[in-house]
């Protein structure tokens, strides 16, 4: 691998007879078989040589962040520039851990039994989807490091540490919506931990959060000629606006989940019989739509032209080498993104946006609430009933109705 990269003898036997040669050399011909560009491979070599170099004791015992910035602030001394540091950390970091070298800093907490039952207890018992167990395990495990502080044993919880935990992190940080999402996963949390024998089983019952209306704001979506500048704006020819493109109309044509986009499988678009499987998270089944051509030709551009080749069934790849299956923060800064480049005003900028675009087109063309909520892929009519405050056309036509003798 390191003669294809390197002309130069001399250069080529200072990286044969640098520290962890083999390593580095398979790490480079790992990321040559996930599309990186030889540029990209003769910027690696050399980093990961001066890395190896300056490596002490034994990296597989494990390479955590701060040693590596360490040796980011030591390269820049010798090596001046704005990129620096970050560049070693950015190719440092996934040599490390193709390698199983890395280690992640780790925060003892102290009740991490607790935590780690009911991680195990929504996952197998539950059946709670995993984007779920995530947030709700990221949710108390807050809240068990504050209570930490408090240096009490956790079957002394009691109602007034519930309180002291909503005023002190609550009133600075959480909004209305996210202090009811909290107080919700705690309840479920503490009656978990009740029936476990931990706690009193009074004190999650107890536990309430602000009330939210399920009618109280309107949908946040883009007006549907902004979900047209973006696809428009998607339109040129480099590699990330073809992908982007076909992303945009996935998500706003057929009101698709970010989650949905990103699981997307090649083998779930049957070209012959120009459809499309969506696996619909929230039913837990599998949805058929016809595959339009305009998304139909968006989406085999990106496949033919710009897709690299990867191993990964998942349709939409990263465009850096190692090519991997995009990430949920990912998918939300690329349409982000969009909306800033673009100033589109609307209340939130992300891929969920274009689902509300959506729903909210379909309620304009006159489609029924059941009709839309098939589209989207709603178990219940009520979770799509929202939709229905945004046609204000008819309630201008309503409006308009005169009364006559009967006023």
């Amino acid at each position: 691998m390191l003669e294809q990269l390197l002309r130069d003898e001399s250069a080529l036997a200072r990286h044969r007879a640098g520290p962890f040669a083999q390593e580095r050399e398979r790490y480079l011909q790992h990321c040559a078989e996930h599309g990186a560009t030889r540029s990209s491979l003769r910027l690696k070599a050399n980093e990961l040589l001066w890395i190896c170099e300056h490596l002490r004791g034994d990296p597989s015992r494990g390479i955590d962040i701060s040693t590596l910035r360490e040796m980011a602030r030591e390269r820049l001394s010798v090596c001046k520039g704005a990129t620096t540091e970050q560049r070693l950390i950015d190719v440092g970091r996934p040599w490390l851990r193709y390698l199983g070298w890395w280690r992640v800093p780790t925060v003892e907490l102290r009740f991490q039994r607790h935590l780690d039952g009911y991680v195990a207890w929504m996952r197998d018992e539950r059946g709670f989807s995993s984007s779920t167990v995530v947030q709700w395990r990221s949710k108390i495990r807050d809240f068990l490091q504050w209570f930490e502080r408090v240096d009490r044993p956790f079957s002394a919880l009691d109602p007034n540490d519930l309180d002291g935990y909503f005023v002190t992190e609550g009133a600075r940080r959480w909004s209305r919506v996210s202090t009811s999402g909290i107080a919700a996963a705690l309840r479920v949390f503490l009656r978990y931990m009740a029936s476990c024998g931990e706690c009193d089983p009074r004190v999650g019952e107890g536990l309430r959060g602000p009330r939210l209306y399920a009618q109280e704001s309107l949908p946040s979506g883009p007006a549907w000629t902004d979900v047209h500048r973006l696809l428009a704006d998607a339109g040129g020819d480099s590699p990330a606006d073809v992908r982007d493109r076909a992303i945009l109309m996935l998500l706003a044509v057929y009101g698709m989940r970010s989650g949905e986009v990103r699981s997307l499988r090649l083998d779930q678009i049957d070209w012959c019989g120009r459809v499309v499987r969506v696996f619909r998270l929230k039913r837990r089944q599998p949805q058929v739509y016809p595959l339009l051509p305009s998304v139909a030709e968006a989406v085999a551009r990106y496949i033919d032209s710009v897709r690299p080749k990867a191993d990964h069934p998942e349709v939409f790849l990263g465009l850096l080498a190692p090519h991997r299956p995009l990430s949920s923060g990912a998918m939300s800064a690329l349409v982000r993104n969009r909306f800033q480049a673009l100033d589109i005003q609307a209340q939130h900028r992300g891929p969920h946006a274009l689902r509300h675009a959506c729903a909210a087109r379909l309620v304009a063309e006159g489609l029924s609430i059941k009709e839309i909520g098939d589209h989207l892929g709603h178990r219940t009519t009520r979770a799509t009933g929202i939709y229905a405050k945004i046609d204000l056309s008819a309630l201008r036509e309503v409006a308009d109705f005169d009364l006559g003798d009967l006023a």
